[in-house]
């Protein structure tokens, strides 16, 4: 079916340049009542194959969205989304048969002329006030969600993550026992100490540097981010979180998982997903088979191997996540 769709693409590209070259060479020609009509009723035709289309989009490629948000706050997100995404369609479905059965009913035909409307400030108010007031709402909602996933408190006693970008590996440090990262600079790099940590700061002694983040389910996280090359992006899909990685600078954002790896494998959509992906690599005769992962991936073209940059994300119970992070290594024990 997609094969299908990349076709017709390419008929309906090859279809628009043909008729951009009739349409050129037509100057000075005038259309008859019988070319209008024709055209008129082709409006039609298309109108019910777009609609087709659009249907088919909705319903048979649903399932290369994502699947539940996996973080309390990315739940805002996805009602931001879901509430745009129904405004725009509803809108979108009314005025294109409107385009399209106007461009029909109102065809040209010999002695018809068209009819002069100057203007009606009642409806220049009306489309120019309620697209305001939905934007107003729309913005404003995303500007709240944007405080709630930057700015976290004390009061809520997160865990600190500091994530470390480079060409092309992505390594994290966790806070010690004080909840406190130490001092991080590029000119600290060396050896041992990839990160560029300071370890003359008492507080980089208890810090960890790990490969793979681990999570607790339930609890805020605050990760702060930094670059040691060029800009990178940190995006976790499915906490529907991303943040620049910007050299120089140290950028945050910080969220609240809720389910643990484990419980993402049995949700019905990710089942749905790994059965197809799979199926699909079977047919390509790979014996090795897919198993769903929480993933950091940068989200910016940082270079040429950008496509291969990421990390692997187990969120799991507290319990399970105390104990992960009591036999890692202290920073004061691996770099002497």
């Amino acid at each position: 079916m997609l094969a299908l769709f990349y076709i017709f693409i390419g008929v309906a590209i090859g279809v628009s340049f043909w008729q951009i070259t009739r349409i050129m060479n037509l100057r000075g020609v005038i259309a008859t009542d019988k070319d209008n009509d024709t055209q008129g009723k082709l409006f039609l035709v298309f109108t019910a194959f777009f609609y087709a289309m659009m249907i088919y989009c909705l319903i048979g490629m649903n399932v290369m969205m994502l699947p539940e948000s996996a973080s309390v706050e990315g739940e805002h997100d996805d009602t931001l989304f879901d509430v745009t995404f129904w405004l725009i369609g509803i809108v979108q479905f009314i005025m294109q048969f409107i385009l399209f059965y106007f461009s029909y009913k109102y065809r040209g035909k010999e002695g018809k002329k068209a009819k002069f409307y100057a203007d009606s400030h009642k409806l220049e108010l009306i489309w120019t006030i309620t697209p305001a007031i939905v934007l107003v709402g729309l913005i404003g909602y995303g500007l709240w969600q944007w405080n709630n996933i930057m700015y976290v408190s004390d009061d809520e006693n997160p865990i600190i993550i500091e994530v470390y970008a480079q060409q092309f590996r992505w390594d994290a440090r966790y806070a010690g026992a004080d909840n406190t990262l130490g001092l991080g600079n590029v000119n600290y790099i060396k050896g041992r100490n990839t990160m560029g940590v300071d370890m003359s700061d008492k507080n980089s002694q208890d810090d960890k540097q790990v490969t793979e983040l681990h999570l607790p389910k339930g609890r805020k996280v605050l990760f702060k981010f930094r670059s040691q090359d060029v800009l990178h992006s940190a995006y976790m899909p499915h906490f529907r979180a991303q943040m620049n990685c910007v050299p120089g600078m140290v950028t945050q954002f910080g969220f609240t998982p809720k389910f643990t790896t484990e419980e993402m494998r049995e949700n019905e959509e990710v089942i749905a997903k790994v059965t197809d992906i799979n199926r699909i690599r079977s047919a390509n005769g790979e014996e090795e088979l897919y198993e769903f992962d929480y993933l950091l991936l940068c989200n910016k073209i940082c270079g040429a191997s950008h496509y291969n940059m990421q990390m692997k994300i187990v969120v799991e119970e507290e319990e399970d996540f105390n104990k992960w992070l009591a036999e890692q290594p202290t920073l004061a024990e691996v770099i002497k």
